[in-house]
């Protein structure tokens, strides 16, 4: 026993670390979605392409990701994934040269193809690294090295590009064009420095993954033994309801997750608070999913099981998106950091109970999944667009049937093993 927790810590030490990278990268988005409005003079829907951007890579990238892993294995595939994302963040120095939008676009997709070879990869390695009825425990302690990157990336990136930022945008409704245009330019060149040494630091840790001493994992091929033996084997990863639902669910959830923490400075600044104040909203949003997190891995699955903690969530979700709206000011952007909380466990819940019993099509599952991050993409999009024609506050309103079939996921829709 004691042998096999010890043969597990290493390769857990190292997909922490790369969760820290995919949290680190991936919020980054939350002050950049600010940053590019101002430099690049943007609405709020233009703005929330940012998250589009990033976040569809996913869907469009992640079944060729398996099948790269499948080709590579897992070592090579994840160097892969961490080369592609230091190319990405090569881009943002053109980008801000020539102040164009869609260079930091096609950025920040690369960006998001390297995560998506990552992510495909590494939750099923954590799903499967383990006990089945604790995987939500461990892809917890992988959230919070995912949240705490999340917490201080957006604090260390706006350190560079948006101090005072709040100020000079004030004062530029007194500046003549040219000086307006060359502001602007000073403001976009600010991204600079800081995206050339994450790229230089994802190729390095790239190198040393490589190196590193994690093992190659294969998946069980069988069903488990003793547990729904009946089942007939499928010739297929489409014929599993709870992968198929799971993959819904979670596409819903990301675009929950996006939105409390990519538009919560926005949302802020609406509300006329300062923006060297908002800036740290999305830090607080994920200081609570860390708070989520460790509550849970208490929890799970000593107290409580991941699909029960899974419906809890979704109700915490339901009740804080009421508060949202009918609160004021302050109190209101608190509840849309909340959600932070509501959120931490449905990630990990849904993993473990969507991939239970695939069996030899678990790679594909997790490419599914991992397509699932599209929602990220797509559903901010809709926050956005509802911002600008009513409000920010308003605009939360679309987080309720998010929460609703991710609460469908949690009673019945894992529980499917035939469509019928």
């Amino acid at each position: 026993m004691e042998k096999s927790k010890k043969s597990t810590l290493v390769p857990i030490l190292i997909i922490g670390g790369l969760f820290f990278i995919f949290g680190f990268i991936t919020w980054l988005n939350g002050i950049l979605i600010p940053y590019l409005k101002i430099s690049c003079e943007l609405t709020d829907f233009q703005a929330l392409f940012v998250t589009f951007s990033f976040y569809i890579s996913y869907t469009i990238m992640a079944l060729p990701s398996a099948w790269v892993l499948g080709k590579t294995g897992l070592k090579k595939g994840m160097m892969l994934g961490l080369w592609l994302m230091s190319f990405g963040a090569l881009f943002f120095i053109p980008a801000a040269y020539n102040r164009s939008f869609i260079l930091f676009l096609i950025g920040l997709f690369i960006l998001g193809t390297g995560l998506a070879l990552l992510q495909t990869s590494a939750n099923p390695y954590v799903t499967i690294l383990g006990p089945r009825e604790s995987a939500a425990k461990r892809i917890s302690i992988m959230g919070i090295c995912n949240k705490i990157a999340g917490g201080v990336a957006p604090l260390i990136l706006a350190y560079f590009i948006l101090n005072d930022g709040d100020t000079q945008m004030l004062e530029m409704g007194n500046l003549s064009e040219s000086a307006r245009i060359a502001f602007l330019d000073e403001l976009a060149l600010r991204v600079v420095n800081p995206y050339i040494i994450i790229a230089v630091l994802l190729f390095l840790l790239g190198i040393g993954l490589r190196l590193s001493p994690l093992p190659e994992i294969e998946a069980e091929e069988d069903l488990e033994e003793g547990e729904n033996s009946d089942l007939k084997p499928k010739s297929t990863i489409f014929a599993y309801p709870q992968v198929i639902l799971g993959a819904i669910a979670l596409f819903f959830y990301v675009g929950a997750e996006v939105i409390a923490g990519d538009t919560i400075i926005r949302y802020g600044d609406s509300l006329g608070i300062d923006l060297s104040i908002a800036k740290a909203f999305t830090t607080y949003t994920m200081l609570c999913m860390i708070a989520g997190y460790l509550i849970w891995i208490l929890l799970i699955p000593k107290y409580i099981s991941q699909q029960n903690a899974l419906k809890i969530s979704a109700i915490a979700g339901i009740i804080f998106t009421f508060f949202i709206v009918y609160t004021n000011g302050i109190v209101s952007v608190i509840f849309v950091a909340l959600l932070g909380l509501a959120n931490a466990i449905i990630w990990p819940a849904i993993w473990p109970l969507a991939l239970h019993q695939v069996g030899r099509f678990i790679k594909q599952g997790s490419a599914l999944l991992v397509m699932a991050v599209s929602g990220g993409a797509i559903l901010p999009l809709i926050w956005g667009k509802l911002s600008d024609v009513s409000s920010s506050q308003q605009a939360y309103w679309v987080l309720a049937p998010f929460y609703l079939i991710i609460l469908f996921y949690a009673i019945r829709g894992y529980k499917l093993r035939n469509w019928r």
